[in-house]
């Protein structure tokens, strides 16, 4: 994870270019940790992005793997609760903790994990092409990363269920008129610098208070884990 901050905003990237930014447990935890060290930052707003044309592939395969052998282990880690939920939905779920605005930009694939850390920010702004999908139902488990607090407020229901019980995959366009992008840009990171600018010039106080008035963290993220701690291993 690569931290760059230039004029009041705040870059987070992705740097793993060559494996189109797919996450690992070492990445959550980084994730995290360069949340929590913006928080007291002198920065306006916060962009998420990912290195080499690619948002975020999801879980790295070879973690994936390495969790079969370690379930117990990760039934703890899921049922570990902290104050921004476990060690899973901790990485999305701190975004919207801070007190300034998140842009996630997006560009080629946006899978699974990297799909709710893009949900986690606070707006998104895709490529049209870009490639979108919640892919854990196609191993047999649930959305588990803070999507109780993303979605719903996003999508109507049924919208919602679909994308989770199906893993269907939308390109950036689909996406916006769905609701799941605030924009779409052929430009995505440019375009988040620019909304950057617009929202630095902004009271922060007001920025601050009006992301508060919308972002609940609390409800929802038990649940996420209990469920998932059950379906994991399982047939």
């Amino acid at each position: 994870i690569q931290t760059e901050i230039a004029d009041g905003v705040a870059t987070v990237t992705l740097n793993r270019a060559e494996k189109k930014n797919a996450l690992t447990f070492d990445m959550f935890d980084a994730l995290f940790e360069a949340a929590e060290a913006l928080r007291d930052a002198p920065i306006r707003a916060v962009i998420l992005a990912g290195a080499g044309g690619a948002f975020s592939a999801g879980l790295d395969l070879s973690m994936m793997m390495a969790m079969a052998g370690k379930l117990d282990d990760i039934r703890a880690d899921l049922e570990n609760e902290g104050a921004h939920g476990n060690r899973f939905q901790r990485p999305v779920t701190v975004w919207a903790s801070l007190p300034v605005p998140v842009i996630a930009a997006v560009e080629g694939v946006c899978f699974g994990a990297g799909a709710q850390l893009a949900l986690g920010a606070d707006f998104r702004v895709m490529h049209p092409a870009a490639r979108f999908a919640i892919m854990e139902a196609k191993w047999g488990l649930i959305p588990d990363m803070g999507i109780t607090q993303s979605l719903p407020t996003l999508l109507p229901a049924d919208k919602a269920k679909w994308l989770m019980m199906t893993a269907q995959e939308l390109t950036g366009a689909e996406a916006q008129e769905l609701g799941l992008s605030t924009e779409v840009s052929e430009t995505p990171l440019d375009r988040a610098r620019e909304m950057a600018v617009q929202l630095a010039s902004r009271s922060p106080e007001a920025v601050a208070a009006s992301k508060r008035l919308v972002d609940d963290l609390e409800t929802g993220l038990a649940l996420e884990a209990e469920l998932q701690a059950q379906l994991i291993g399982s047939a």
